[in-house]
């Protein structure tokens, strides 16, 4: 069949994007009677977006404050919104985290509180715990970034090192009611973990914490090192009294956009293999996928061509090199060179906030050619993957997607196109 791949590709980026924004799941879950006086709060990529639906929709008075990531506003009239930075937290985040808190304190039982919650809130949301500065988060952040940690584990830390996450933001918010919705950019979708849980229980400990520091061998301060040997950092337990009154509902999860995308596929002619939420480190992600992308090209399992594979989930980037690149652009550049130009093959890896890491594209795209246009240019996949050089390559070869900040985050989104091509 006469296609585009890359457009294809694109189209379907676009789909799983369009499937998590905040206009199309939010206002379903907002309470039946929104008539009365409501406080918002939020924080994260999207929580701007969902302030704005809220604005929408709510009958009754509405105030609040959300907190996103520079560049990720919205037109809001009622709420506040604060920009701050991410993945590493600064003085902007810290002053609103603040703010946030005095906001919710001193609530009685009749009032209500709405958290919108998503991506990216952990670092946005940053209050150190009594004792520890922002300089001592700023540091665990950045060695935990580089550390190849898993998100979960990252959020492990950051949860026993804060004055707001780990249920702690619910605990102020006491014996207010309080609505969270959730879009979800982890693996598994876990409460726990999203932006670090701060109005949901949290069953691990400052041991598993510590446990973490010393696993990746991170030189962590003597502040911290003290604060996580105090009962006092321990987060608040499944089964206490003030969460009550906390309700929990995710309204959008990476699950949800990979279906719409395999929707928009089979629409396309192209049979959709779903392989759902996957960690590890991603150039290992991009073999996995290049052995399922071959096996398909050579034998026509475990589906026949023309097909396309689509995952998501939050791989991870133990960085060792100089270059410049996300987890997107690291398993791409990985993918590259174990396919090294396979014919018929196209592929297409972003992240769905539409920042790659802590650079100014989304992602990017691969063809059968890229390999060999590479190598014209001097360029090779394996020493720039050494390098952790993926944006360089894909910029190099004119490559990278650019969307802006789509005000979303359900996190990756890889999709691997596959023609059928002539016997050779």
């Amino acid at each position: 069949m006469s296609v585009d791949p890359q457009k294809i590709l694109r189209e379907l980026f676009d789909t799983a994007i369009a499937a998590a924004h905040p206009r199309q799941v939010l206002e379903p879950y907002l309470p039946a009677d929104r008539s009365g006086r409501v406080i918002v709060i939020g924080a994260g990529k999207a929580a701007a977006a969902m302030a704005e639906v809220v604005e929408k929709n709510w009958q009754g008075e509405v105030s609040g404050l959300v907190v996103t990531r520079y560049g990720h506003g919205a037109n809001c009239q009622k709420i506040e919104v604060v920009e701050a930075a991410h993945p590493v937290p600064d003085a902007a985040g810290l002053a609103v985290a603040k703010r946030v808190l005095a906001l919710v304190s001193d609530l009685g039982e009749n009032d209500r509180v709405i958290f919108l919650l998503s991506g990216g809130g952990s670092a946005l949301l940053a209050l150190p715990a009594d004792g520890l500065t922002l300089a001592d988060k700023q540091q665990i952040n950045k060695a935990l970034l580089k550390s190849g940690a898993t998100i979960g584990e990252m959020n492990c830390v950051r949860k026993h090192l804060s004055a707001i996450k780990g249920g702690r933001l619910a605990k102020a918010c006491w014996p207010a009611t309080v609505y969270t919705y959730a879009i979800s950019d982890v693996p598994g979708d876990l409460a726990t973990v999203i932006a670090s849980g701060p109005t949901v229980a949290d069953p691990s400990t400052s041991a598993d914490a510590l446990a973490i520091l010393k696993r990746y061998a991170i030189d962590a301060p003597k502040a911290v090192i003290d604060w996580l040997n105090d009962p006092a950092s321990e987060t608040v337990k499944p089964g206490d009294p003030c969460l009550a009154r906390s309700h929990f509902q995710l309204i959008a999860k990476p699950q949800q956009s990979l279906e719409a995308a395999a929707v928009k596929a089979r629409q396309a002619g192209f049979s959709p293999l779903i392989l759902g939420d996957l960690e590890g480190e991603s150039r290992e992600v991009a073999k996995v996928h290049a052995g399922i992308a071959r096996q398909i090209v050579l034998h026509g399992q475990p589906l026949k061509a023309p097909c396309v594979i689509l995952s998501g989930g939050e791989t991870t980037v133990t960085v060792r090199g100089n270059g410049r690149g996300g987890r997107n652009a690291e398993f791409l550049l990985s993918l590259t060179e174990s396919l090294k130009g396979l014919p018929g093959v196209y592929a297409l890896a972003g992240d769905t906030d539409g920042i790659d890491g802590s650079e100014e594209n989304a992602g990017a795209l691969m063809t059968p050619s890229s390999y060999s246009r590479a190598e014209a240019l001097g360029l090779s996949a394996s020493f720039e993957l050494d390098d952790n050089n993926g944006y360089g390559y894909f910029a190099a070869l004119d490559a990278l997607i650019v969307t802006e900040p789509t005000r979303t985050n359900v996190n990756d989104f890889r999709a691997i196109l596959i023609l059928e091509t002539s016997p050779s």
